[in-house]
């Protein structure tokens, strides 16, 4: 979610997060356990598992539990074979919504993404649907208390891509995915820890909704997270401040 409220719903996200800790950990170390399968146990070789370790170490996950995944995927102890799938669809109100999946039972999967988008009045649609409005890329998110000029200097010096102010005042460090680590590092060893960070899929154009919309997407993406084959969900829509900040009272 994105546009004039994006801190608001960063703040959202966060919190809902925070309340499903336990799936975000079992959805993390399967994709760990699928990184060190496809590219090896060192990060420093395989840099999908470095970005992998990077969500982990965000959620504060445990080193050892991290290790034990890694250790799995890399070695025998572990023949479960999971298939990296996406699902591409539209909510209410033409909202697109974008779902990521590692899976052993496609068709268990895929009817499950089915049932909730039927369940709050959307449509599974086909391949390429809406996957031509999004593009992935790293973003870092500061608050509206950040000194922009400051900010903008070290993101020059970590080889962003841009630094964008958003309309409530907060500012957005967008990077290409492939330099969204190095970017991280070197602001964070600058004094610039964003409040929040991820490879992600930036729309092109938003949906703006009022409450009761809002609400509907909302329940729909809450659903369709706590699935547990579904990794990561990306829609466009755009929930003004005011309107998260009635749904969240």
């Amino acid at each position: 979610m994105a546009g004039h409220s994006k801190w608001s719903n960063i703040k959202h996200r966060k919190a809902a997060q925070d309340a499903k800790r336990g799936k975000i950990f079992t959805k993390l170390i399967r994709e760990l356990t699928v990184a060190a399968r496809q590219g090896g146990p060192e990060p420093a070789d395989n840099p999908r598992l470095r970005a992998v370790i990077d969500k982990a170490l965000t959620a504060n996950m445990k080193k050892d539990t991290m290790e034990r995944a890694i250790e799995r995927g890399a070695g025998s102890g572990d023949d479960t074979n999971y298939e990296e799938l996406t699902y591409e669809g539209y909510g209410p109100n033409g909202v697109a919504i974008f779902v990521e999946a590692m899976t052993d039972n496609k068709n268990r999967t895929v009817a499950e993404v089915r049932h909730a988008f039927n369940k709050f009045g959307g449509n599974l649609g086909t391949d390429g649907s809406v996957a031509f409005l999004f593009t992935r890329q790293g973003v870092l998110s500061y608050g509206p208390e950040t000194d922009e000029e400051a900010l903008m200097e070290a993101a020059l010096e970590a080889g962003a891509e841009d630094v964008a102010p958003q309309d409530d005042g907060s500012f957005e460090i967008v990077t290409l995915p492939e330099q969204f680590l190095d970017v991280k590092e070197a602001l964070v060893a600058s004094g610039h820890a964003p409040d929040n960070a991820e490879v992600t899929m930036v729309p092109a154009t938003y949906v703006t909704l009022d409450e009761d919309s809002a609400q509907t997407i909302l329940k729909l993406i809450d659903m369709l997270e706590d699935l547990d084959d579904v990794q990561n969900v990306y829609s466009n829509a755009d929930i003004p401040a005011d309107v998260m900040d009635a749904l969240d009272a």
